[in-house]
């Protein structure tokens, strides 16, 4: 780990508690310009406790298994995270950067493949993600900002940053901070919302945020329950309509994954997520196919491909020079 503000290596400064050989609390502190950081709860705090992402924070603590596959019953993080990489599943030996974990359901897919996971989110999320991944040998959960990443420069073998950039606020500058912290030949894979002219302008999500996004999260939450428990017989009946029924029910702002195979309680509590997931981050900001292309070559990303995929658009590509990785 590396000190945000100048880049030298950080050391402990003190050890309040332990659970084993893990720091329960205590403190990091560079030598370089003495700036500390708290370990808190076993992790390395490097942003303010209120920021921008506070209503990730909430919704990965009231849902922090809700998408999980153990949760779900089907496999879907496990099938998004290795399709959306393309990496295999004996990762051994080498070293992955998560940026953005949320609740850790892709943070317990990487540590599957039994390489080292550094996983990093700028909300309290980290502590959901803690308390289902922190246990894990293999795994370093960290609450930093993607813009000032408490890591050594080209320290990673392989990068991924999964529902995060469209919620920056410069999804540009966001993607440019990326590929410094891998080794050469390293990969990255990142997605992003797509950027379309119905969905800038003419869906009901885009009206309904200019009100929703400053709320307080807490009382958007329990706004958002009670719409999609009034709404959610209406949404049945309109699921039954063959091929378009779920996307009009996005459309009436209810997330609805029943394509996905989700039914019953679980389907519900998707919504309940999603939905408020749609509605309250401060930040918004899909991209173009073209321009995610751009960012790539921009970044001398090599082996570079775009597509649209789970999310919207997904990237993949590489650092210029080294092996490439498995």
């Amino acid at each position: 780990m590396a000190c945000p503000e100048c880049r030298e290596g950080l050391k402990i400064d003190a050890v309040e508690a332990r659970r084993g050989d893990s720091i329960e609390a205590g403190r990091l502190r560079c030598p370089s310009c003495n700036a500390a950081y708290d370990i808190v709860r076993g992790i390395p705090r490097f942003v303010p406790v209120e920021n921008y992402a506070s209503s990730f924070g909430l919704e990965w603590t009231l849902h922090a298994r809700t998408q999980y596959d153990s949760e779900s019953g089907i496999d879907l993080s496990r099938r998004r995270f290795f399709e959306e990489t393309g990496w295999g599943r004996d990762l051994r030996g080498q070293a992955i950067l998560e940026v953005g974990s949320g609740s850790g359901r892709f943070t317990e897919q990487a540590a599957c493949t039994g390489a080292f996971v550094a996983s990093m989110d700028y909300s309290a999320a980290v502590e959901a993600n803690y308390r289902s991944n922190g246990g894990r040998e293999n795994v370093l959960i960290v609450q930093g900002d993607l813009f000032a990443m408490p890591f050594s420069r080209r320290a990673f073998d392989k990068l991924f940053c999964f529902g995060v950039l469209q919620h920056t606020p410069d999804p540009r500058r966001a993607f440019a901070c990326l590929p410094p912290q891998l080794k050469a030949g390293g990969g990255l894979v990142v997605d992003i919302y797509r950027r379309t002219f119905v969905s800038a302008y003419l869906t009901p999500k885009r009206f309904v945020r200019s009100l929703t996004r400053s709320m307080d999260p807490e009382r958007l939450y329990r706004f958002v329950r009670r719409y999609v428990d009034f709404m959610w017989p209406l949404c049945g009946l309109i699921r039954r309509i063959p091929r378009v029924g779920p996307s009009l029910n996005w459309r009436l702002l209810v997330a609805d994954y029943s394509r996905l195979g989700l039914r019953g309680d679980t389907l519900r509590e998707w919504a309940y997520l999603d939905t408020f997931d749609m509605l309250s981050p401060r930040y918004d900001r899909p991209a173009a196919l073209a321009a995610v292309r751009r960012w790539f070559h921009e970044q001398g990303l090599v082996g570079v491909e775009v597509a649209y995929g789970h999310n919207g658009i997904e990237g993949r590509g590489r650092t210029p020079g080294g092996p490439e990785a498995a």
